[in-house]
């Protein structure tokens, strides 16, 4: 017997996903259900933002799904005990709790909070209908596209067919009223708002306009094995970013050998303090 077919439209509350979304609705195309992952770690005008798209989506009678993984980014950052394969990390750190800050190799992060999460719902929708899944890449990230995951039957572009850029799908949300409160001011794309893979720039950013954010990043990273970053822990973010801010107010380069080695003495005395 051949399944009903079921629209469903994952929206991440970003640009691409928005503009999608407001443009699917405007233009009188079906749609099911509209699925947003809340990872625990969106920016709070984010949380403001889906709200708001909510709204939309339940005006236009369709239905709205909020999913969240049951245990916490907070609890498998610090808490949870996976089976480890890495005996070295064992010795090392006496055996740690949590998987700790995901990196480049572990990005534990977004396959525990939204992945799996989205996957086991869809599984359970495919029981009973044939999901057509549509997804918000736009036209200039082909590379995502191409990908082995993402070359699916059931799985649909229309940013892609419509030849929608990210800077198309930002401009036109702008239009329909949407700012995120100038989030995308500040970054170029966010997520996890304590994500050690941001850049130095966006870290700056955030602590600059967002330091209770900040704070607690400074204070997960005091309380789990792994530093924040493969070069820097928070603190020690903390410490050059302070050093920057110094020396900018005195009219001196951070982009300098003479910086780096006082930042390289700021650290060492920091480490030895420490110990």
């Amino acid at each position: 017997m051949r399944k009903e077919n079921y629209i469903v439209v994952s929206f991440s509350g970003g640009k691409d996903s928005t503009a999608m979304i407001l443009h699917l609705i405007e233009s009188g195309e079906q749609i099911d259900e509209v699925l947003f992952c809340d990872t625990y770690k969106e920016f709070p005008a984010m949380y403001d933002h889906v709200e708001k798209i909510r709204s939309v989506v339940e005006e236009s009678g369709i239905r709205f799904t909020k999913l969240k993984n049951e245990k916490s980014y907070d609890y498998l950052l610090l808490e949870h005990q996976p089976k480890r394969r890495n005996k070295h990390i064992i010795e090392k750190y006496n055996d740690p709790k949590g998987y700790s800050w995901p990196g480049i190799r572990s990005r534990w992060c977004t396959n525990h909070m939204k992945i799996k999460v989205i996957n086991q719902y869809l599984r359970e929708l495919n029981k009973q209908y044939y999901v057509i899944h549509l997804i918000g890449f736009t036209c200039d990230e082909a590379h995502r596209v191409k990908r082995a995951t993402n070359q699916k039957k059931n799985h649909r572009y229309p940013l892609v067919e419509w030849k929608w850029t990210q800077e198309d799908a930002l401009r036109y949300c702008y239009l329909k009223g949407y700012d995120w409160e100038e989030l995308y001011q500040i970054f170029h794309r966010f997520i996890f708002w304590c994500c050690p893979l941001q850049s130095l720039k966006e870290l700056r950013n955030l602590r600059k306009h967002f330091p209770e954010l900040w704070k607690q990043i400074l204070e997960m990273d005091a309380k789990t094995w792994r530093t924040f970053r493969a070069d820097f822990s928070a603190q020690e973010l903390e410490l050059r970013f302070q050093l920057e801010e110094q020396r900018i107010r005195q009219g001196k380069r951070i982009h300098s050998k003479d910086f780096f080695d006082e930042l390289r003495y700021k650290l060492n005395s920091n480490r030895e303090d420490a110990v």
